[in-house]
């Protein structure tokens, strides 16, 4: 049985009961955790607020190096981690390979930022000098979600734990293995005990005690938009400070003068890489009305390629959802398209065969004209059906795409730099890219519009997020006397 890992040990709950975590190729039981309890997270929390003195004066320099001998560990036991990640979230090896690598990238990002990290000095009209400082904020939660637990979590880590903070991390009820071992793994690298640490359990008990918890000052929230609209109002009552990475429903408009090969590779990968459930997936894909018909037969052709099965076959290319629930929904979307007049191009139905059987799997479905009121359009879509809609230009694409109650991501693809320039600058949403598939960078800040977040992850901004700005004014001793009539 695995358990929770806080104050530097391994713990079991204080209810005494455990939370299967099952297979979703297969429903095997793969282990077992603590039903961890709102008891556990106050014991994690002091221990935290404890270790915080110690962490916070250390040298950003001496924190960025036991972040980057975290990301030797979790390196070398990188096949171990992402056998683990398939087994409980499902996706398939290669994808998890890239999960725990963009883990150790993120890590090693932050950890390479740690002799940048400056604050700022003003020399004052009045002859005073005001230093600008950045000071960590104390114990932070973060709250992680089921479709990238490692990667995700590790949005968080980097730049709480650089900028000197300690953290409480809950990760999702039904993928809490790999990102356990992973935070152990960190504080094996040579943390103080309570600096990082992690509690299993119901979002209901364990997630409302992190938000409530009066000693955790901030909240690092990724999941979808109604509970990130939760999390803002119960953090309001103690004024925290919050980062949200909320639901997306990323438009990608395709122009009669595209790169048609390149652009049906990308949302072939874009929309059905981890089973579509991502939320920087293609959700909505807009075609020039000149291209649509040649450019929805070659994505038909490759999407009919994807083999689908277990997750740990080296082969498979498209696991299983994660959840009963998750497929019936997607299922339930893919009728409400149909029924209004849309045409299913492919997939949509249950593979068939005893190796299918016991998986939460579905085949990949392309469909074609659908109503632009359609679920599956208006709602963000969490599995692999992809809703096709053909516009006349470029005006129209963008208008649909912001039609949107989401702004996570988009792409446009032209080789008119003029186009590309204005779809950039009028859709509404965090992230564009222009003739790229929909890859995140460390580099640059991410964050969604409208309903799709607040705050900012990844880049020098992330760290801001986690940091609290301090303005000190300095007077010089001869100005001091004056001040005082001397």
């Amino acid at each position: 049985m695995a358990k929770m890992f806080y104050a530097g040990e391994f713990h079991d709950s204080e209810s005494g009961e455990v939370t299967e975590i099952r297979n979703p190729s297969t429903g095997e039981v793969v282990d077992t955790v603590p039903k961890g309890t709102a008891g556990d997270v106050r014991k994690a929390v002091e221990a935290a607020d404890d270790a915080f003195g110690v962490w916070s004066r250390m040298s950003p320099a001496k924190r960025g190096a036991l972040l980057q001998e975290a990301v030797r560990l979790v390196r070398e036991n990188e096949k171990e981690l992402t056998s683990l990640l398939t087994r409980e979230q499902g996706k398939p090896i290669r994808e998890s390979i890239l999960e725990i690598r963009r883990f150790a990238h993120t890590l090693e990002h932050y950890a390479g930022m740690a002799k940048c990290m400056r604050g700022g000095y003003v020399t004052l009209d009045d002859g005073r000098y005001g230093i600008i400082m950045k000071k960590p904020m104390g114990v932070v939660g973060s709250i992680v979600p089921w479709n990238f637990p490692v990667s995700l979590m590790g949005n968080k880590i980097g730049p709480a734990l650089l900028a000197g903070n300690t953290m409480i991390i809950k990760p999702a009820g039904s993928t809490p293995l790999t990102a356990t071992r992973c935070v152990e793994l960190i504080h094996r690298a040579g943390l103080p005990k309570g600096v990082i640490n992690i509690i299993t359990g119901p979002g209901g008990v364990v997630g409302e005690e992190i938000l409530q918890n009066s000693k955790i000052r901030k909240i690092g929230f990724t999941g979808e938009t109604g509970t990130g609209k939760h999390v803002m109002e119960v953090a309001a009552k103690e004024v925290k400070r919050v980062t949200l990475e909320l639901g997306g429903s990323d438009p990608m408009i395709v122009c009669d003068d595209a790169d048609l090969d390149r652009a049906v590779s990308a949302a072939s990968v874009g929309r059905f890489f981890n089973c579509g459930q991502a939320c920087l997936a293609v959700k909505r894909l807009y075609l020039f009305d000149r291209i649509a018909d040649t450019f929805m037969e070659r994505l038909t052709g490759k999407v009919n390629k994807l083999r689908i099965g277990d997750g740990l076959k080296r082969e498979t290319l498209l696991g299983p959802l994660h959840t009963k629930g998750q497929r019936e929904e997607v299922e339930e979307m893919i009728a409400d398209a149909v029924k209004r007049g849309a045409k299913l191009l492919t997939g949509g139905g249950r593979p068939k065969g005893q190796e299918f059987d016991q998986g939460y799997f579905l085949q990949p479905a392309l469909l074609a004209d659908v109503d632009p009121d359609a679920r599956v359009v208006v709602e963000e879509c969490f599995g692999p059906a992809l809703p096709i809609l053909r516009v006349k230009d470029l005006d129209e694409a963008i208008a649909q795409a912001n039609r949107s109650i989401f702004g996570l991501g988009s792409s446009v693809w032209t080789r008119d730099l003029n186009k590309a320039m204005r779809a950039a600058e009028q859709i509404e949403a965090g992230y564009t890219w222009i003739n790229s598939a929909q890859i995140i960078y460390d580099e640059l800040p991410f964050g969604g519009v409208k309903q799709s977040g607040l705050g900012k992850e990844h880049g020098n901004e992330a760290i801001d997020y986690y940091t609290e700005t301090k303005s000190i004014v300095i007077a010089t001793e001869a100005e001091s006397e004056v001040m005082r009539g001397e």
